[in-house]
């Protein structure tokens, strides 16, 4: 009964907030991926100063390997990513959080939505990591065909290329020749 309950309420979650919705908000700064405080506020239903104040309150739970402010430069290049800029008035520059500052955000805001929304943005996190791995495999097992059969494969393409390339044969004059 308890399963049967969990998995409604999993499934009315991502009817909720589509995974590709969360995916979209998720960005590599400094080589680490991260979601931006105003769309995780927007995501858990909060304002975006009410999310930082809740943060600050409770600074101690966010060390810098799990929120960061972004320099201006970082927040220019994120701007000009989308064309125009959503965040008119901000005062300050934004905060990010990893993937552990984002699961530590569910104990600060202490409420349920914000634990589903956790549960939703983890769940996308660990997709997304699934799906670059599967990707990093797949080059691997090119890379280790193409070096297998690399020299077996030379000739055949050898024989393609020629075929390709057609010897250029002296074209004969075109016009009158006067005889010799």
């Amino acid at each position: 009964m308890l399963q049967k309950i969990n998995k409604n309420a999993a499934q009315s979650l991502s009817a909720l907030i589509p995974t590709e919705r969360i995916a979209s908000r998720i960005f590599l700064i400094r080589g680490v991926k991260v979601m931006l405080d105003n769309d995780l506020a927007k995501l858990y239903g909060v304002e975006t100063k009410q999310l930082t104040r809740q943060v600050r309150r409770n600074i101690d739970r966010f060390p810098e390997d799990f929120m960061f402010q972004i320099t201006k430069g970082e927040f220019e290049n994120l701007r000009h990513q989308f064309g125009t800029s959503s965040w008119g008035g901000r005062r300050y520059l934004p905060y990010v959080f990893t993937e552990q500052g984002v699961a530590m955000l569910s104990s600060v805001l202490n409420s349920k939505r914000a634990v589903q929304v956790n549960i939703q943005i983890m769940r996308t996190f660990t997709r997304l990591r699934e799906m670059l791995m599967s990707h990093k495999n797949l080059k691997e097992k090119i890379e280790k065909i193409e070096a297998k059969y690399d020299k077996q494969f030379k000739a055949v393409f050898e024989a393609i290329k020629q075929l390709i390339v057609q010897k250029e044969k002296p074209r004969e004059e075109i016009g009158f020749k006067p005889r010799k």
